[in-house]
């Protein structure tokens, strides 16, 4: 027979995502503590609920003794082999208590346990749901702010965008819909905390996922993302199919998919990269609509040196640097990008330097200069072994061209501090007059 206590346990459960087995431990749990409430700790009972009664069943055990001296831990002889004539002296005897009796106090403790319960039960339920979310894109509403946070309704539970994880210049009002990144999911004492984010750069990628199939479906890799939120974003892109154009599968039909991605984070522009197993080539598609003369790399410090027509420097370093800095991110490789003039004249004043070398001629100059050894700064950094491997140059040799660089350096940097202590005194001299 399913009984009104029954119902209510299947139905509560339900409605807040509960398992019905913890709203009965719950209960099993309340009484046992209403019951110590009234009796004390050391009162020996056992509690547990009859599904098919559909009530909680409470069994209290005591001692049967030839004289009793606690009523509560203690039945006669007598009163015991009323309940079982088998009954001996030292024997625990259950019997089964009247509920009713438990009064107003130790019915109100049990409510308090059993209301703690459900919040433990709750706050474990929610954790549960969400804790295997991170990376997922959930869509809440706006419910109220907390210092700058917006606190978002996702259902079943809350979620915070804290203001670092929001994009500058993005508005809300209560009652509006906000999309973001499951970035990071905490279990307290106080429940599970949901952390959201919109400028993650997961954020983008997971847009992507859910905007194009290509993605969602292995054939489109996203390799990397490097965001400004709010402003610009570049994501570099490869495809496992040759007849899939991965940039192409991004931008989709008349811009469709990436349109819908820049709708969502509000007008922040996106560079769609295709990405490239050779450093330079992937440098160059980051960069891109500059175009590139030459790359110079440095595998050992991870930078390469970028050179650009003289018309096409500003386009290729972007506003306040932000061009060249996503794609130094994107790519993960630190990035000198400077015109075909400035480059040329680097190389030129770079090559005088190793002439004003000693006993460094023009066929050396030009020999080091071949090795990568492009001015008297380059040979300044190194150890004689690096230069031991030009042809024509012993340990002894070595060191004397490293002495000489550093000398060199030392006097350029001392006729620098000289002209700008000549340049402060002209300067301070227009004042005084």
């Amino acid at each position: 027979m399913i009984t009104d206590l029954l119902r209510a346990i299947d139905q509560v459960g339900r409605d807040k995502g509960i398992d019905s087995k913890i709203l009965i431990e719950a209960l099993e749990e309340a009484v046992r503590s209403a019951v110590k409430k009234k009796f004390g700790p050391d009162y020996e009972l056992e509690v547990s609920f009859n599904r098919e009664m559909g009530e909680i069943e409470v069994f209290e055990f005591k001692e049967v003794v030839e004289k009793v001296t606690d009523e509560g831990l203690q039945v006669s002889l007598e009163e015991a082999r009323k309940l079982d004539p088998e009954s001996e002296i030292g024997d625990s005897l259950g019997m089964k208590m009247d509920t009713d009796t438990l009064g107003r106090i130790a019915a109100q403790s049990a409510k308090q346990v059993i209301m703690q319960r459900l919040r433990e039960a709750e706050r474990d339920a929610v954790y549960g749901d969400f804790k295997d979310r991170k990376g997922e894109i959930i869509n809440g509403i706006v419910q109220h702010f907390d210092k700058g946070s917006i606190i978002a309704n996702l259902g079943k539970a809350e979620a915070e965008l804290p203001l670092k994880e929001q994009i500058p210049k993005e508005t809300y009002t209560q009652g509006d819909r906000v999309r973001a990144y499951i970035y990071d999911v905490k279990q307290f004492s106080r429940g599970p905390q949901i952390i959201l984010s919109r400028t993650h750069p997961n954020f983008l990628s997971a847009l992507f996922e859910s905007e194009v199939p290509e993605i969602s479906e292995g054939i489109v890799t996203i390799m990397q993302v490097a965001r400004e939120p709010g402003s610009r974003a570049k994501i570099a892109v490869a495809s496992k199919d040759r007849d899939v154009d991965p940039v192409g599968a991004c931008v989709g039909m008349k811009g469709s998919r990436v349109q819908a991605v820049v709708q969502e984070l509000r007008g922040e522009k996106i560079d769609i990269v295709p990405w490239d197993p050779d450093p330079a080539k992937f440098v160059c598609n980051a960069l891109a609509p500059a175009e590139i003369i030459r790359v110079v790399v440095d595998e050992e410090n991870r930078s390469m040196e970028v050179v650009v027509p003289d018309d096409q420097l500003s386009l290729a370093i972007g506003k306040r640097g932000q061009n060249v800095r996503l794609a130094s991110r994107v790519t993960n490789w630190k990035l000198d990008v400077s015109s075909d003039s400035e480059y040329s004249q680097a190389l030129t004043e770079g090559y005088k330097s190793l002439l004003k070398l000693s006993g460094v001629g023009e066929k050396l100059a030009i020999t080091l200069y071949e090795m990568g050894f492009r001015s008297a700064g380059d040979i300044a950094k190194v150890e004689p072994a690096d230069l031991t491997t030009v042809k024509g140059i012993g340990e002894k040799k070595a060191k004397e061209l490293i002495q000489g660089a550093l000398n060199y350096m030392e006097s350029l940097n001392s006729d620098k501090e000289k002209a700008w202590d000549e340049e402060k005194e002209g300067l301070s001299g227009g004042l005084d007059e």
